[in-house]
């Protein structure tokens, strides 16, 4: 029975659900239309909103519209490399080749591939991507080899499910954009929304309590979906090792040897995580915001990699994974110009405030933030669009904006598990067509609601 509903909600997505490109103009649109139906400005006016430039006739004071999300989306860029970078350093995947020796049978394959996909993800999601499908490959070449009869499809979407999680983890995108009133302000100007420190999202006891219980039951749901029918790998995984970004060979000479100086890669890491080190310590971990972890694993991959010259190659290999971020950021910051600039925002904010009600208010965050993020598959791109909605009805109903925050965080990640954009990176280390996995991430994603559900009702 689960299994039929995840391939029924598969074959709805592949008929109804266009490109997430497609879908940023469709917003866009729809946007455009709200306002002008619901706040009483012109379409003129409306248009000089989306660019940011123009209200009427006059010109607007500061960056609005298509290019205020640019440091944004260059923040969620560098989360995406630098977590597929250190993913792909000798140290990791040697321990990847360690862990995909050790199941002894099918479902401690599963269960340990979506652990791993899992913990990795809470550290950085881009790590928690790559790391997850890499060891989903690793560890269907090996049981192949002992002869364990896996069913690799299955593999695969347990080295997908670290998506579900990311967004209540070290690289979330909500929560770390509200520990700093600088980047209160940039999303919601003249707000009055205090900073939010991350004891009271990602470190608070209800995201601890959603963390370690889908950390046991989403293995235990993937385990008793194995079918008895075992599918191996594919010929394109059994053919060839996972590939590095290897260094090419450097001539003798002396920019040869600094492009592969093991010193300067040392060097340069290190300053980094010492400058991290005292930054944390003057402003304290639970105000940490993205920038910080960007630097984290900046420093880390550097000195993993150990020349300037292979780190910059596994950047340049994790770097075409940003251009939907690329793409579609503008969309998304001309959606907020929009809203915000044209009162759209607030009328919503109220509308939204007065139908939950303080006592539904997360859960319905939680639902409505699962719904949006088939439309918006970026968890930044779609902060950007429902995060002033969701902080400003918290305001209005008294709702903790933590609560709030998390609540936003979870519907993100969760729909993540029926949304294939991610999955992209994750498809192409696998060999195999989003069909074959989302069936089963499906499941997972209905069966994994209750714990969000209860949490959010009982903290």
């Amino acid at each position: 029975m689960i299994r039929q509903l995840g391939a029924g909600l598969t074959r709805a997505a592949e008929r109804w659900v266009p490109d997430p490109f497609a879908l940023a103009l469709l917003l866009t649109c729809l946007t455009l239309a709200l306002a002008w139906a619901l706040t009483g400005h012109d379409p003129l006016t409306l248009v000089g909103y989306w660019g940011g430039r123009l209200d009427g006739d006059a010109l607007l004071s500061g960056e609005q519209g298509l290019w205020k999300l640019l440091a944004f989306g260059m923040q969620m860029c560098v989360i995406l490399v630098t977590g597929f970078a250190l993913a792909s350093t000798p140290l990791i995947t040697r321990a990847i080749a360690w862990l995909a020796d050790r199941p002894k049978g099918p479902r401690q394959a599963v269960a340990l591939t979506a652990v791993v996909a899992m913990g990795a993800a809470l550290i950085n999601w881009g790590l928690g991507l790559i790391v997850g499908a890499l060891l989903a490959r690793e560890v269907g070449r090996s049981c192949h080899r002992r002869q364990i009869a896996v069913h690799f499809p299955l593999l695969a979407a347990a080295g997908y499910t670290g998506l579900m999680v990311w967004h209540g983890g070290l690289s979330g995108t909500a929560p770390f954009k509200l520990t700093q009133a600088k980047d209160i302000a940039e999303l919601l100007p003249g707000s009055g929304v205090a900073p939010v420190p991350l004891t009271e999202t990602v470190l608070g006891p209800m995201n601890l309590a959603v963390t370690a219980a889908l950390l046991l039951w989403v293995p235990a749901v993937l385990m008793r979906m194995a079918p008895s029918a075992p599918s191996p790998p594919p010929p394109s995984v059994l053919a060839a090792p996972v590939a590095r970004p290897a260094a090419p060979e450097s001539a003798p000479s002396p920019a040869g040897r600094l492009d592969d100086a093991r010193w300067l890669a040392w060097l340069i890491g290190g300053l980094a995580l010492t400058y991290l080190a005292r930054y944390l310590m003057r402003i304290g971990i639970a105000r940490a915001d993205i920038n910080a972890v960007n630097l984290l694993f900046l420093g880390a991959g550097l000195i993993l990699h150990g020349s300037p010259r292979a780190y910059a190659a596994a950047i340049g290999q994790a770097a075409s994974g940003c251009a939907g971020i690329i793409l579609q950021f503008p969309f998304y910051a001309g959606i907020m110009g929009v809203m915000q600039l044209s009162g759209l925002l607030a009328v919503l904010a109220a509308a939204f405030a007065q139908l939950a009600g303080e006592h539904s208010f997360a859960p319905l965050t939680f639902l409505s933030a699962g719904v949006v993020n088939l439309f918006v598959p970026s968890g930044g791109g779609q902060w950007g669009v429902q995060g002033p909605i969701v902080v400003q009805s918290a305001q209005q109903l008294g709702v903790p904006v933590g609560k709030a925050v998390m609540a936003f965080a979870y519907g993100d990640g969760w729909t993540n598990m029926l949304q294939p954009f991610w999955a992209l990176p994750l498809l192409a280390i696998t060999g195999l067509p989003a069909r074959a996995i989302v069936g089963y991430t499906a499941a997972v994603m209905c069966l994994s609601a209750p714990v969000y559900l209860a949490a959010l009702w009982v903290f």
